[in-house]
């Protein structure tokens, strides 16, 4: 037991010596946070706004002054016609406008948005930032494109300033365990199989899947760590709330660091050199986590194909899992059948990655 622990220390140590590393392990997810929760945000701000009406009454103005006050919309100008609002959409002034009818003031209705539908994804959250921006319990008529829209109440659950923070931050956890986990550790394995001291590592007195664990157990402790500063920046920087359980983040969260141990040790029976390992790592997690978790686009919006392959891909569920217990606060009988995926998947990859291992010392 003492030489299997002094193997765990001389991997922590290599760890701790290698700059780049360390820079790869510290770096990587604040910069992440950083990255998704402030700069690149689908979050709606500075919609220039033109204001169509033909009577400044009481009601309007406090309409305008609350959409003025807002940090989504800025208000450019109040032109008395529709037209006048659209020629300026058309040449690019304006994104957005909101028609007053002449008997807003009196019913309390007959508003209408016309919007830039040039992007559609944008035109939607304008339009619904709008509604919650202008509505109390008044019914609205939005028009968008050529569609129209009638809302009697609008009421957003779990995120009612729709940040996209709230979005980014489950989803940059299941991306930066998975790549610390499977690729720091699959590239651990290789480089002492690239040195040529895998093979006397492997003659030593301890069995060779102890060695294994070892080289894993520092980089279990890496990803808890990780884990930790996300939770504590996303609550205290991004301003996310953590509404579930704690221990059942922490429960699940090990299972996801398994799987992904388990795909690393997979990948370094595979790959000869830590280029290879890099690259395969890079093709095989990095990729699908961006485009077919979840992490970006809904994977109910994709085509058939793309959600069957997303199927196979296990930070789709941790992604989903985290979601429920971090931003809607739901007990793990709602995560269940993410957990046990999850589970399926770990199972599955650790029972793999052994026999490939054990063929490779036969």
């Amino acid at each position: 037991m003492k030489l299997f622990f002094s193997f765990i220390l001389k991997e922590a140590k290599h760890i701790l010596r290698d700059k780049r590393t360390m820079l790869i392990l510290f770096g990587m997810p604040i910069a992440l946070m950083l990255l998704f929760g402030f700069a690149i945000t689908t979050d709606v701000r500075n919609v220039r706004t033109v204001v169509v009406t033909s009577s400044m009454d009481y009601q309007t103005q406090q309409v305008i002054e609350r959409l003025n006050a807002s940090e989504y919309f800025v208000i450019v100008t109040t032109v008395p016609s529709p037209l006048e609002a659209e020629r300026l959409i058309r040449n690019q002034k304006a994104d957005m406008a909101i028609v007053f009818g002449t008997d807003y003031a009196t019913k309390g209705s007959g508003i209408q948005l016309i919007v830039d539908g040039s992007d559609p994804n944008m035109a939607q959250q304008w339009t619904t930032y709008a509604q919650q921006t202008i509505l109390a319990n008044t019914p609205l008529v939005a028009n968008v494109g050529q569609g129209v829209v009638t809302v009697v109440n609008l009421k957003l659950l779990y995120n009612p300033q729709m940040r996209s923070a709230y979005n980014f931050v489950p989803a940059i956890m299941g991306m930066l365990l998975m790549l610390v986990c499977a690729m720091m550790t699959s590239i651990s394995i290789v480089r002492e199989k690239e040195r040529g001291t895998m093979e006397v590592l492997l003659v030593s007195p301890v069995k060779p899947l102890m060695i294994i664990i070892s080289k894993a157990i520092p980089y279990l402790v890496l990803a808890f760590f990780i884990l930790t500063c996300i939770l504590l920046m996303a609550r205290f920087v991004l301003v996310v709330p953590l509404q579930g359980s704690i221990i059942w983040i922490y429960v699940l969260s090990t299972i996801y660091i398994l799987l992904a141990l388990s795909l690393g040790l997979l990948i370094s029976n595979i790959a000869q050199t830590q280029l290879v390992a890099l690259l395969m790592s890079a093709m095989v997690l990095l990729l699908p986590i961006v485009m077919l978790s979840g992490m970006l686009f809904p994977i109910e919006s994709m085509p058939q194909i793309l959600q069957w392959i997303s199927a196979v891909i296990p930070p789709r569920y941790y992604i989903q899992a985290m979601r429920k217990l971090m931003i809607m606060g739901v007990g793990i009988q709602e995560v269940a059948k993410e957990l046990f995926i999850l589970l399926g998947f770990t199972i599955a990859l650790l029972g793999l990655a052994l026999a490939k291992f054990k063929q490779r010392l036969e």
